[in-house]
């Protein structure tokens, strides 16, 4: 554990509060024009996801957590969760459904991710930004529809709806946004 002052706290950082790990959500100094400066922290509990909000004098020392984040290899998902690989030294790490959360349907065999551990527990894993997915379903492109910003939905392989061009049909493959859902591109491949 390293002890930091809260302001240089950011996105992402791990802390360690009570003998609990918490996730920054969103780290905010607040300079009023009188009295000390404080810095509000949106923070969420790894072990059960509940979402709290602390505010610390800036100078004030928070233990900060030490966190190793390395790339692993998505494999297959069965009962106990997602099971990624180290391609490194090839070790199994199974991640468990409430750490993966709404990104798993995004997952693909073989997927590149950047998972973060604590003591050699899953904590938190980043997907790619952008995977290319097919379409299975979508409206029939109308004849003589201008090219201007109206989507139509469509409905992708993995499940998921999002928000399509008009000249995209059912069967394109397509890149999407992970964080989001949102249409980029059509597929190069």
């Amino acid at each position: 554990m390293v002890k930091v002052i809260a302001s240089s706290l950011r996105k992402g950082n791990v802390v360690d509060i009570d003998d609990k790990l918490y996730v920054v959500l969103t780290a905010e100094n607040i300079h009023p024009g009188k009295g000390t400066p404080v810095t509000q922290l949106d923070m969420r509990r790894i072990s059960d996801g509940v979402k709290i909000s602390e505010r610390y004098r800036t100078t004030e020392q928070v233990e900060r957590a030490f966190v190793e984040d390395r790339p692993h290899t998505f494999l297959y998902e069965d009962s106990d969760g997602y099971t990624f690989m180290n391609p490194e030294n090839f070790d199994q790490v199974t991640v468990s459904k409430e750490v993966m959360g709404d990104l798993a349907v995004y997952l693909q065999e073989g997927m590149e991710c950047m998972l973060s551990t604590h003591n050699g527990n899953p904590i938190a894993i980043e997907l790619p930004a952008r995977v290319t997915l097919e379409i299975v379903d979508t409206e029939p492109t109308v004849k003589g529809q201008t090219a201007s910003s109206s989507y139509k939905p469509a409905v992708l392989s993995n499940g998921v709806r999002t928000m399509v061009p008009p000249h995209v049909a059912a069967g394109t493959r397509v890149v999407i946004m992970t964080a989001d859902a949102s249409y980029v591109e059509r597929a190069k491949d």
